[in-house]
């Protein structure tokens, strides 16, 4: 595929996004018969364009780290997508639904990490020993796509539907918690709609960021000391409307919330 129909594509996005408008998705609107290393040149386009535009990231994202959608979307390997610091909302915190199209929410654990991680041939045990804090989240994606529906290659030339960010409020340190152990709640207004435990990511939170090193070497790249990286959904995503309260609970780590405006 030409360079000029991957920036064309990465462009179309990008107005999605901003424009707050869902689109067909890619490989049907352009015709395009797009590899997923091609989806990944997009995704670098959008990213390239971000920062030309004063963005700046957080870190990697993680997507599809559970068995079942990694089954489900016939894949060996998880997706990655960048968060970027306009995406963050306080603990507590506001998301105006009119700077979204149809948002979901999951729960999940950031990393922060205490040194670069390179691959290829990490291990989650390597992860561990260079992580710095670990931080409870609630993360919204947003698709631009219409009712969700896309390919592969879709979804990660649409940086994996990455939208806003909720950290919570305190930092702890990785060694004092078994993290597939876990045990998270998400409620929206007061009723429980999903709960989990961090070994529905990959066994384990952190075999998931092993994968995301391994994989950022292949194009020679890595994990970077100070990034903030969200690990993958524990829960399933839920879908937000108007007014609605969204609380996640996560054992020993207290609670992370928000609400939609």
């Amino acid at each position: 595929m030409s360079n000029y129909l991957l920036k064309e594509i990465a462009e179309h996005l990008v107005r999605a996004e901003v424009e707050k408008r869902e689109v067909e998705k890619v490989t049907s609107t352009h015709k395009a018969d797009l590899t997923v290393e091609e989806a990944y040149l997009v995704q670098k386009e959008i990213v390239e364009k971000k920062i030309k535009e004063g963005n700046r990231i957080i870190g990697p994202k993680m997507g599809l780290t559970s068995k079942a959608k990694m089954k489900q979307m016939n894949i060996e390997d998880p997706i990655y997508g960048y968060v970027f610091d306009y995406m963050v909302i306080e603990n507590g915190g506001k998301l105006p639904l009119n700077e979204v199209i149809h948002p979901k929410v999951e729960a999940e654990i950031a990393f922060v990490m205490a040194e670069d991680v390179e691959g290829p041939g990490v291990t989650g045990v390597q992860i561990l020993a260079k992580t710095d804090y670990v931080v409870p989240a609630l993360e919204i994606i947003d698709s631009r796509y219409e009712k969700f529906h896309f390919t592969l290659p879709d979804v990660i030339a649409d940086n994996a539907s990455t939208s806003r960010v909720v950290f919570g409020s305190k930092l702890y340190r990785p060694e004092a918690y078994d993290l597939d152990l876990i045990g998270v709640t998400l409620s929206i207004n007061g009723e429980l709609k999903e709960l989990g435990a961090g070994a529905a990511v990959l066994g384990h939170p952190a075999h998931s960021l092993a994968m995301l090193a391994n994989m950022l070497a292949k194009k020679g790249d890595k994990i970077r000391k100070g990034d903030v990286i969200l690990s993958g959904g524990i829960t399933s995503a839920i879908r937000l409307e108007e007014e609605d309260v969204v609380s996640g609970k996560f054992d020993g780590f207290g609670e992370v919330s928000f609400h939609v405006g």
